[in-house]
């Protein structure tokens, strides 16, 4: 019965990638904002698949944490494609770092642009990525919108504790911002590269902002002990 629900859901979640991509074409050539809408929209509905097909219930913690400062950025675990998109449901609008190879997708890149998600050619050094973190910067005072980040670089299974990527503490040393830390436990219910989904709750708790203006090398050591210890607790 659990494999039946897991065919489900997965032919349902990427059904509605595509049926919300689809409907939202003409966000394509209005504001920004009417995509960020739908981001939302699709987090919500995916929500709502995980209670309604897999029995799987999500739940915030710590969102008074978001509401501390009012300006700040999130770095979250990575464990699974659900924290991409169901972190934008407590999230005002979050702007995305990604690598540039998923700008060239058809519609998904395109979507990916007018969000106006910055990208970044990994493992290289290159004219694009000289003034990285002054576009980040920018872009995050233009908009007024928090950036997300998953300072692990890649998903990783629940409990394992790969080193943080130490471009997470130039993030922080370039924004000069309060930094709110995401533990989660999201790769119980769909570990990375696995197709079969489990059924246990999701839990993403925010955690206390660390303050500006620490040594970029103490804050990533800071955030790992913080997000780490936190994953320990989700059960």
């Amino acid at each position: 019965m659990q494999f039946i629900r897991s065919v489900l859901f997965t032919v349902l979640f990427y059904f509605t990638l595509i049926l919300v991509f689809i409907l939202a074409i003409p966000t394509l050539i209005l504001p920004s904002k009417a995509a960020l809408i739908c981001g939302k929209v699709l987090a919500y509905i995916i929500i709502f698949l995980l209670r309604f097909i897999l029995g799987v219930k999500v739940t915030f913690s710590g969102i008074e944490n978001l509401r501390k400062n009012e300006r700040f950025f999130v770095a979250s675990a990575h464990q699974s494609l659900l924290e991409t998109f169901i972190l934008q449901a407590p999230l005002q609008y979050p702007i995305f770092i990604l690598k540039k190879e998923l700008l060239k997708i058809p519609l998904f890149g395109w979507y990916l642009k007018k969000i106006g998600s910055i990208d970044i050619i990994r493992d290289t050094t290159t004219k694009d990525n000289l003034n990285f973190f002054d576009k980040i910067k920018n872009n995050i005072e233009n908009s007024k919108r928090p950036l997300l980040i998953f300072p692990q670089g890649t998903r990783v299974k629940f409990g394992e504790r790969l080193p943080f990527k130490k471009g997470a503490g130039r993030i922080y040393e370039a924004l000069n911002l309060p930094c709110i830390p995401v533990a989660l436990n999201t790769g119980k219910v769909w570990p990375k590269n696995r197709f079969f989904q489990h059924h246990h709750d999701i839990k993403i708790s925010f955690l206390e902002p660390i303050e500006p203006g620490k040594d970029k090398n103490v804050f990533i050591s800071d955030l790992e002990t913080k997000i780490y210890s936190s994953i320990d607790k989700l059960n």
